[in-house]
């Protein structure tokens, strides 16, 4: 019998491996591991190392800092699994695009608080996942696209002017991986293609010429790509899409792709309901944790890549609010139209470096075929010149009363 033990728990391991592996079992692991203490997509450093430290202790991971920002802050790398496949992931090249970053935590809390889980076993076995959540520490503090130097490092990889910059291509040269993520906030407006659906995500394995060449590089990215597809159209069926796959020279996707490492761009876009983007960071966390067993596994070596390249690409057909129907006196020399109006809500900093949400009329006339997150019904409302107009923004606690006053008129 104490012959037959380990070969009953091999067999007990494989069959649970074996069972473990769809979106469904994913999103269960993300319920039971995701940090209950993130609720908000706006946090800085500081905040998440709390998130990450007391994680240390369980030697599931290390970390290193590799790296300084242009302020001073580490920029730190977690390295996880001892397998021969290397993937490197890095988050938050724009200091305010935060999802993946929270999805990434969420993983580490995974990682390190059920080590023998027959899906973590297998990732940490096969896989060596080196991650840096946060790659641009000084744009999360201000909570902006661009680093303390004003400058967009997803546009400096040619040049490599920033520390960001420098730091990331030495990563990727010194640790030569096999795969890497690029991990991104688009804008939350794209939708599927010309339809009215948002797309939650959009997925890229970006080009490394003008001429959008395939290699095996490129081509095993959009195999992962494809299984990727696969399990988020579980999670969040019909809201994918295909990034732009113009060719940039500057950017980092592109050239990581280029320089050897087989590249997937993952971009967060928009939810209903779902401002703090929580729905998105599960979403992150399914299509990362699928994307890791699909590697270490080499089951996208069998995937079908036209599920990646029938995606329809990004649209943009929605807006955050909509006035459907309402009635506009532009000046008393003309005849009043109705008209649909489009408004976008933008945060702006006021003196006190809070940020205010404003509303801004961003389109007039017929709207019939764009989507919004919230569709008002104006057809009894008559709005002039001075309460609407092309390009005019006003504090969002603005509309919103201008609204009920015009109910109740």
């Amino acid at each position: 019998m104490k012959f037959l033990l380990p070969i009953l728990v091999l067999i007990t391991a494989h069959t649970l491996e074996s069972q473990m592996k769809t979106p469904d079992d994913y999103a269960a692991i993300y319920d039971r591991h995701k940090v209950n203490s993130i609720f908000s997509r706006r946090f800085n450093q500081n905040q998440m190392l709390d998130w990450i430290q007391p994680l240390a202790q369980k030697g599931v991971f290390t970390a290193k800092t590799v790296g300084t920002s242009a302020e001073g802050r580490s920029i730190l790398l977690y390295t996880l699994g001892n397998g021969p496949t290397k993937i490197l992931f890095w988050s938050q090249m724009h200091g305010d695009e935060p999802t993946a970053t929270m999805a990434l935590v969420d993983l580490l809390h995974f990682f390190s608080n059920e080590p023998n889980h027959p899906v973590a076993q297998t990732v940490l076995k096969n896989l060596t996942l080196l991650m840096i959540p946060m790659i641009n520490p000084d744009g999360a503090e201000r909570f902006q696209r661009r680093t303390a130097q004003s400058v967009d490092m997803n546009r400096d990889a040619m040049r490599l002017a920033t520390p960001e910059a420098r730091l990331l291509k030495s990563v990727r040269d010194r640790y030569e991986p096999e795969f890497g993520f690029n991990l991104h906030d688009q804008d939350p407006r794209y939708t599927v293609g010309q339809s009215k659906k948002v797309a939650a995500i959009a997925l890229l394995a970006p080009a490394m010429d003008e001429e959008k060449s395939d290699n095996i590089g490129r081509r095993k990215a959009k195999q992962v790509s494809a299984r990727i597809t696969e399990a988020l159209n579980r999670f969040i069926p019909g809201h994918v899409t295909r990034y732009d796959d113009t060719f940039e020279p500057r950017a980092f996707g592109d050239n990581v792709q280029k320089w050897g490492t087989s590249t997937i761009l993952i971009e967060s876009g928009g939810w209903y309901g779902d401002p703090e983007k929580m729905h998105l960071r599960k979403a992150n966390f399914i299509a990362l944790l699928s994307a890791m067993m699909s590697i270490a596994k080499k089951e996208y070596e069998n995937a079908d890549v036209s599920l990646y390249e029938t995606l329809p690409f990004n649209g943009k057909n929605m807006y955050d609010i909509i006035l459907r129907g309402a009635t506009f006196h532009s000046s008393q020399s003309v005849a009043a139209v109705t008209v649909d109006i489009g408004i976008n809500i933008e945060e702006e900093r006021d003196s006190t470096g809070q940020f205010i949400p404003m509303a801004k009329i961003v389109d007039m006339g017929d709207l019939s075929t764009m989507a919004a997150y919230q569709d008002v019904d104006c057809s009894r409302i008559t709005f002039d010149s001075i309460d609407v107009e092309l390009e005019k923004s006003m504090p969002k606690q603005a509309l919103d009363e201008l609204l009920n006053r015009k109910r109740h008129h």
